[in-house]
């Protein structure tokens, strides 16, 4: 396997954050409290460049706004596929996480980069 592999969203959703933050312009500059609006084609852009999943030999680790979370292979006890093919680790404890900006179609690409570790059925 890989030493790290990295599983983010395009840069190319990058454009429509820029023309949000085109289009809130005018608004912004209308009044001083207004200019607050630009906040949001930030926190849009924060969010398309961090939220993703690395997978390395240690585990996988999820990548949000909030705090990352780190899952060991150890503790891996399999993959369940949600609502929207939104795919959730499930650890031996039973609790969830959430895979960002992965769907059931990432499955073979997310089991490619375990290591073998994850199987595709």
């Amino acid at each position: 396997m890989a030493d790290h592999a990295r599983m983010r969203l395009s840069r190319v959703a990058l454009v429509p954050v820029v023309f949000l933050a085109v289009c809130v312009l005018p608004l912004a500059a209308a009044t001083p409290w207004t200019a607050l609006v630009l906040v949001v084609p930030v926190l849009a852009a924060v969010w398309v460049l961090r939220v993703g999943v690395d997978v390395d030999d240690e585990g996988i680790t999820t990548h949000t706004l909030g705090p990352s979370r780190r899952v060991a292979w150890s503790d891996l006890a399999g993959i369940r596929v949600g609502r929207g093919a939104r795919l959730r680790l499930v650890t031996r404890g039973g609790s969830e996480v959430r895979l960002p900006v992965l769907r059931a179609r990432d499955l073979p690409r997310l089991a490619a980069v375990s290591g073998g570790r994850i199987d595709v059925p």
